[in-house]
């Protein structure tokens, strides 16, 4: 059994996002391993890169430090593979922009991930009808296995468009639960079961909803109708601005855990 179909034995499952790089690359590691050992089932790792058109200005102002610290992809593999020998084993997903990628070559960034020791991909840039060269050098890894491509549904995806990404998920769907970009919200969006019940309809994968998840008390909320709540702007943004990161990291985990757990 892979690390990512372990993790969701026991459901729901707590998904932090913290950018590598951030503040710095020893700290973001030290704070990575923080959250997996004080209760992360799974950690979307996130790559850096200088256009994230996905994301919200909390989590654009973290990565671009990141950048102007020196963070690469190569060092950020070089990071997971830190993270694996310091003891950490749940499942690290990479979470990152398509050029990046490119620039650095596919099949290089796929089997240097692998050989890092990390456990799929998310990339927000990069929607299905335009995946298979990605798809492909995922599958040219001969005997060694093959990572999932975790695909993101929205409010607004088409039925069809729904069906066909759900029936074919690997690892789970990353289900957005707004529209827009990342970032803290007041509330959960309005629809939000009814929207998870359309996508179990056309899969058995594990619906992991995030965008707009801030307090454990919405965590856990949402962990009543989905198999996986991810964290990601209010993770970087409790963390990024304290004076003791990897402490409030743990803290943060601790606390996050504790109300999906209740």
């Amino acid at each position: 059994m892979n690390r990512i179909e372990n993790a969701f034995k026991n459901k729901p499952i707590f998904m932090p996002y913290f950018p590598l790089g951030y503040p710095d690359l020893d700290t973001s590691i030290a704070i990575i391993e923080a959250l997996a050992k004080n209760g992360a089932d799974l950690i979307e790792a996130g790559l850096s890169f200088s256009d994230p058109l996905a994301d919200g200005p909390v989590i654009q102002k973290a990565t671009q430090i990141a950048l102007e610290k020196g963070i690469t992809i190569k060092k950020s593999l070089e990071a997971v593979k830190e993270l694996r020998n310091r003891g950490v084993d749940i499942p690290l997903v990479l979470m990152g922009y398509y050029n990046p990628m490119l620039a650095y070559g596919l099949e290089k960034f796929v089997c240097d991930s692998i050989e890092a020791g990390a456990d799929g991909f998310i990339i927000p840039d990069l929607p299905v009808e335009e995946s298979d060269e990605f798809i492909s050098a995922l599958g040219g890894m001969g005997s060694r296995p093959s990572l999932p491509l975790i695909q993101m549904l929205t409010p607004t995806t088409p039925n069809d468009r729904m069906e066909m990404i759900a029936r074919n998920a690997k690892g789970f769907i990353y289900l957005v639960s707004v529209t827009g970009v990342t970032g803290e919200r007041q509330s959960l969006a309005a629809g939000l079961g009814d929207l998870i019940a359309r996508v179990r309809e056309h899969t058995s994968a594990p619906v992991c909803v995030g965008f707009g998840i801030s307090t454990p008390e919405q965590a856990k909320e949402v962990g009543k109708m989905a198999d996986g709540v991810i964290v990601g702007t209010a993770c970087v943004k409790v963390i990024g601005g304290s004076q003791t990161p990897v402490e409030t990291a743990k803290q943060f985990a601790r606390d996050f855990a504790a109300a999906l757990r209740q």
